[in-house]
């Protein structure tokens, strides 16, 4: 979950992958396994996974945005498959890969997502609120904005987006709606103006952080994608995400440490492991971008890759 980044990107920053190399390293690519990438996106993971693939390789390639199709290599060892990541199992099942040899995911938003307008994920344009990763589904930003309860926007802003005053946000934002729906972005910032704590920017990219990660459910499916990665890989396969939000990346280093998304392991009376998680962690810490990557990438600046391997 990319934090929302008020400097206009490059056309081109939609193609630059994050922690690239680190992560084909992590996945210690087999030239004949069969490879998972569960954010296609720009296709730049991918791409350097199918140049470590030989021509008996394969790579399966999740997107739920439909313009991600553009992107494709002309390579009959890739199969893009239009839906959620949550979907692995099924999808790996549906297309005789029921185990893999490799995982990968970069949870961020792409680049180009918040360079277009009419998306509504970016606080630099006016357009409708929207927020889909998926236009195939119904829930936007203006629907929570419009039909959530103070409380329930109170907690989706002070979790998700970390705004310093939440509780009056979602306050004024209940009493504004009741002369009418908020459907804009412009709407919305006229609404709350007089609230805004601090730097606007930061704020509305703060706010606009915790509406898309609900709109697109992205905690929920990035739990449902870990729960199922021990049963997708084959014995010493191995998985590497990519996250961008401090939720993110707790919850990806609880599930490959102890295999459940709680701070600490369930222990026996000898302080042993209850269940023994089915994964072992390869990084120690978080893998972070160096000087260089930043420079050339500052969308780059929040993301952290963690890699695990399945026990044998």
């Amino acid at each position: 979950m990319k934090k929302e980044d008020d400097k206009t990107g490059s056309p081109s920053a939609y193609h630059i992958p994050v922690l690239l190399n680190e992560v084909i390293d992590a996945l210690a690519v087999k030239p004949d396994g069969v490879y998972v990438d569960c954010t296609f996106g720009g296709g730049g993971h991918s791409k350097a996974l199918l140049k470590r693939l030989g021509d008996a390789g394969r790579l399966l390639v999740f997107d739920q945005d439909a313009e991600a199709r553009a992107n494709l290599p002309d390579d009959p060892r890739i199969t893009f498959l239009q839906h959620n990541f949550r979907h692995l199992q099924r999808f790996l099942r549906l297309h005789q890969a029921p185990e893999v040899d490799g995982i990968m995911a970069d949870l961020g938003v792409s680049s180009r997502q918040f360079d277009e307008s009419e998306r509504g994920f970016s606080i630099r344009y006016d357009a409708d609120l929207d927020m889909r990763m998926d236009k195939r589904q119904d829930t936007t930003a203006a629907t929570i904005l419009n039909s959530y309860s103070e409380t329930r926007l109170h907690k989706l802003f002070e979790q998700y987006g970390e705004v310093t005053n939440a509780k009056t946000l979602a306050r004024t934002i209940v009493e504004a709606r009741k002369t009418g729906p908020i459907k804009t972005i412009a709407g919305l910032r006229e609404a709350v103006h007089h609230i805004v704590k601090g730097n606007p920017n930061k704020y509305f990219a703060q706010a606009f952080q915790a509406l898309r990660i609900e709109v697109n459910d992205e905690l929920g499916a990035l739990k449902e994608l870990l729960q199922q990665v021990p049963d997708a890989l084959k014995p010493g396969g191995r998985v590497a995400i990519i996250s961008f939000h401090s939720l993110e990346d707790r919850l990806v280093k609880n599930f490959f440490k102890h295999g459940h998304f709680e701070e600490s392991a369930d222990k026996d009376v000898f302080g042993a492991p209850v269940i023994a998680p089915p994964l072992k962690p390869i990084t120690k810490k978080p893998v972070t971008p160096g000087p260089k990557e930043l420079r050339d990438n500052p969308r780059s600046r929040s993301a952290k890759m963690r890699a695990a391997e399945k026990k044998t």
